[in-house]
């Protein structure tokens, strides 16, 4: 995969992003999740998109990673969830509709009519609204470990919960330690030690914005449940989800497959709200029967 970071100014913001594969490849866009930037999809899961005919773009959310930052105070996310679940109505700094633009927007720059979209966590819920509110963009949807934003299917559990919603640290150490057991606790049994060891010290290295995740929860209850907008997609759609996730249960998956018409659930024994490796060749599978 290229390291060559790029950037594009595209709905009022900048956004940076990567490219890999043949430029005559069949575009598919990688949208990643809650506080979570482009390198947190595996080089080699993406490697491995490209040798099977992908040319694939990845990015940087806003308020993560290198692009643009929010100004102003971030929400408290703790705050947000509660409200949120209790149906109360959020008013943040921008929606995920807003999030959907900048990802058309650099699609948009890209020149690039229509891709394949797929998204993880937060990513499934930008990856839906991008094809409900922008459905000739989207080749096809693939939410993986998502949901559709109706606050009766979050039930994360405890230790899931808090390890989303840690308390901040200051020193590189602790902070790396902490994102290594937050990741230990989502991930299930594939849980891999060395690559997440690896990954935290080169997702602080590359950017720490902690404040991000305040700023895109917001933005997560702002927009509220997709499930009607989503049951008249006429998107090809597949949604993936593990079997074990602590963070997102499996009835999140189930439900939005639900909501889409003929959509296709894949489900995963020992995924929990991670991409393990042992999975990719069936996902891999399950993409190119959408091209």
């Amino acid at each position: 995969m290229t390291d060559q970071d790029q950037f594009a100014t595209v709905n009022g913001i900048e956004i940076c992003y990567r490219h890999t594969g043949n430029d005559d490849g069949v575009p598919l866009l990688l949208i990643m999740g809650l506080g979570a930037q482009l390198i947190g999809w595996p080089e080699r899961f993406v490697d491995q998109l490209q040798q099977n005919g992908f040319w694939v773009v990845l990015f940087d959310n806003r308020d993560c990673g290198l692009s643009s930052k929010s100004e102003g105070n971030s929400p408290n996310g703790a705050d947000l969830l509660l409200r949120a679940t209790m149906g109360e109505e959020i008013v943040s700094n921008y929606s995920l509709s807003d999030m959907a633009l900048d990802a058309v927007g650099l699609l948009d720059h890209l020149k690039v009519p229509s891709a394949h979209i797929v998204g993880a966590s937060m990513g499934g819920m930008i990856a839906q609204t991008i094809a409900i509110e922008h459905p000739q963009k989207a080749r096809s949807l693939t939410s993986i470990m998502s949901a559709t934003g109706d606050p009766n299917d979050f039930t994360p559990t405890d230790e899931a919960l808090s390890a989303l919603l840690s308390e901040p640290l200051t020193k590189r150490d602790q902070i790396i330690k902490a994102n290594v057991e937050a990741s230990k606790v989502l991930a299930g049994p594939l849980w891999n030690k060395s690559y997440a060891q690896e990954m935290a010290e080169k997702s602080y290295d590359r950017s720490f914005y902690p404040d991000g995740i305040g700023f895109q929860l917001g933005a997560i209850g702002m927009s509220g449940d997709r499930s009607e907008k989503l049951s008249k997609l006429s998107v090809p759609s597949l949604v993936i989800h593990g079997e074990v996730d602590p963070l997102l249960p499996l009835h999140c998956g189930e439900a939005t497959a639900a909501a889409i018409p003929k959509a296709k659930l894949v489900t995963f024994e020992e995924m929990g709200h991670d991409l393990p490796e042992k999975y990719w060749p069936e996902i891999i599978e399950e993409l190119l029967n959408f091209c």
